[in-house]
């Protein structure tokens, strides 16, 4: 989907607030360091790619969070920081931990229908592609669910699970370069790979708007 209002702020030289929310793998559970999550080092490839723009990235996420704490404190944590996109990593520990599929649904939806609501555009970021999640039988049914929330609501989607899946299987990586011994978390590669291939479906966005205003 293009990030229009996105695409309009870079273009006009206007400051970007990003908001990522979500649990423990928008948090950095598993990483060395605070600046080796996800949401830091998305902040340093989008100031590379866009060299010209100030483009903050917040890190708003909490460990254990599931989607219908998460969103409780849309408005305190997202909302209230006035952003101009959201990126809500969703559905990972109902799944983990074989929870209400429905609720977690019927969360993230309300977080959303809120959330554009204020005039704020959204991605949603799925599951974590790791061996802990890969002993579950949930997964199938709750990419299925996230991605039907996006496609409804006409908003982005990051298959971050395809696109760990895709490293390992067809990029030569193993388990182990993206994934930290609790099965479960990012090591500091694998939330780099993430935040680098996210970089660039969000360039992607922004180039896809961009285009059709020239033509």
């Amino acid at each position: 989907m293009p990030l229009t209002q996105l695409s309009q702020r870079i273009a006009t030289g206007a400051p970007i607030r990003i908001v990522a929310i979500g649990s423990s793998s928008t948090a950095g559970a598993g990483a060395s360091a605070p600046d080796k999550a996800y949401p830091a080092r998305l902040d340093h490839y989008l100031s590379e790619r866009f060299r010209n723009a100030d483009i903050a990235v917040l890190n708003r996420g909490i460990n254990g969070e599931t989607d219908d704490q998460t969103e409780k404190r849309i408005e305190a944590d997202a909302l209230a920081t006035r952003p101009d996109l959201v990126i809500w990593q969703v559905g990972a520990n109902t799944v983990l931990r074989d929870g209400d599929q429905s609720l977690s649904e019927r969360s993230v939806r309300q977080g959303v229908a809120r959330l554009r609501a204020a005039g704020v555009e959204v991605v949603l970021m799925d599951l974590q592609y790791s061996p802990k999640m890969l002993e579950k039988t949930g997964v199938a049914p709750m990419l299925t669910r996230i991605a039907g929330i996006a496609a409804d609501n006409r908003i982005g989607l990051f298959h971050r699970y395809d696109v760990m899946r895709s490293l390992v299987e067809t990029r030569g990586m193993t388990m182990a370069d993206l994934i930290g011994p609790d099965g479960v978390h990012g090591n500091d590669a694998g939330y780099d790979c993430v935040a680098r291939m996210l970089a660039v479906g969000i360039e992607d966005a922004v180039n896809v708007h961009n285009s059709g205003l020239q033509r």
